[in-house]
């Protein structure tokens, strides 16, 4: 039976709460670079993507832009539900390069930088937009598990400092992260799935996804673990199976910030009778 006038979710309003567990750990012996934040309809992680250290040419180091960048994606999906997710990161990476611009060499390919993932409700579905290597992790009704990431960078033919500096926001075969270009939102990726269609999700930084990408765990054991011993309790079996790790064993760091949100909607679609708008 189609949905009465009545039963159709206003156009850009919130429905569903999530319930929310999440944890962040640095690196051991480092400082976290990652900003987790949460409302009543979305979660974001955002993680540094300039190596702490780099010449920079900004007076701000990695840790104040995330955190900046946090605080305007925050504000926006708080205040206005209408734009898609690209356009709401394309308007806080122009505020955020126009906070600092005036300053810092925004020319510079190192200058500070994030990866971004967001996930958030809006009219019974669950938009999605993940711009570098941050993973969305979802658990569908029937049990599949899906992962939506942005792995441009895992194709560099070199992660030396230099290399990765010169592909950072580089059209021509690099990959792309939230730094001094508004136009990197126009190459995040993006999805939008019915939340009738979704039992659990997460929102995961690089460092926190190493089980499933690194160490042998499949996704469904991932999200299976996840869901049953909470993101602190995945983070230090990530932390023991890195210390087990042999040096140079994979690409890029052997450890990083990791920092786990799960995402359970605490009124699913489905147990409501609510009937939800067509997606086509």
């Amino acid at each position: 039976m189609p949905a009465t006038q009545s039963d159709r979710p206003e156009q850009g309003k919130f429905l569903m709460p999530f319930e929310i567990t999440h944890a962040t750990v640095p690196a051991p012996g480092g400082v976290s670079e990652a900003a987790v934040v949460t409302g009543p309809a979305f979660a974001l992680v955002l993680d540094g993507a300039t190596a702490t250290g780099a010449t920079t040419g900004c007076a701000h180091d990695v840790a104040w832009y995330v955190r900046q960048l946090a605080g305007l994606l925050c504000a926006r999906l708080l205040t206005d539900g209408s734009p898609g997710l690209r356009e709401i990161l394309r308007t806080a990476l122009a505020a955020l390069v126009e906070k600092h611009g005036r300053t810092c060499d925004m020319t510079n390919a190192d200058s500070p930088s994030s990866t971004v993932a967001v996930v958030r409700e809006r009219d019974g579905a669950l938009d999605i937009l993940v711009l570098g290597h941050s993973p969305v992790a979802l658990q569908r009704t029937n049990g599949a598990v899906e992962v939506i990431v942005d792995d441009r960078a895992a194709y560099l033919d070199s992660y030396a400092p230099e290399a990765v500096s010169g592909y950072r926001n580089n059209p021509a075969g690099g990959f792309w992260v939230a730094g001094a270009k508004p136009e990197a939102a126009d190459h995040a990726l993006t999805a939008s799935i019915p939340l009738s269609q979704i039992e659990q999700f997460a929102v995961l930084s690089e460092g926190a996804a190493h089980l499933p990408e690194r160490h042998g765990w499949s996704w469904p054991h991932f999200m299976a673990e996840l869901s049953e011993a909470g993101p602190g309790r995945i983070i230090t079996a990530t932390r023991e199976a890195e210390a087990d790790t042999a040096p140079g064993a994979f690409r890029g760091r052997a450890n990083d910030t990791a920092a786990a949100v799960l995402c359970r909607p605490s009124e699913p679609a489905q147990r409501t009778g609510r009937t939800l708008p067509s997606t086509s």
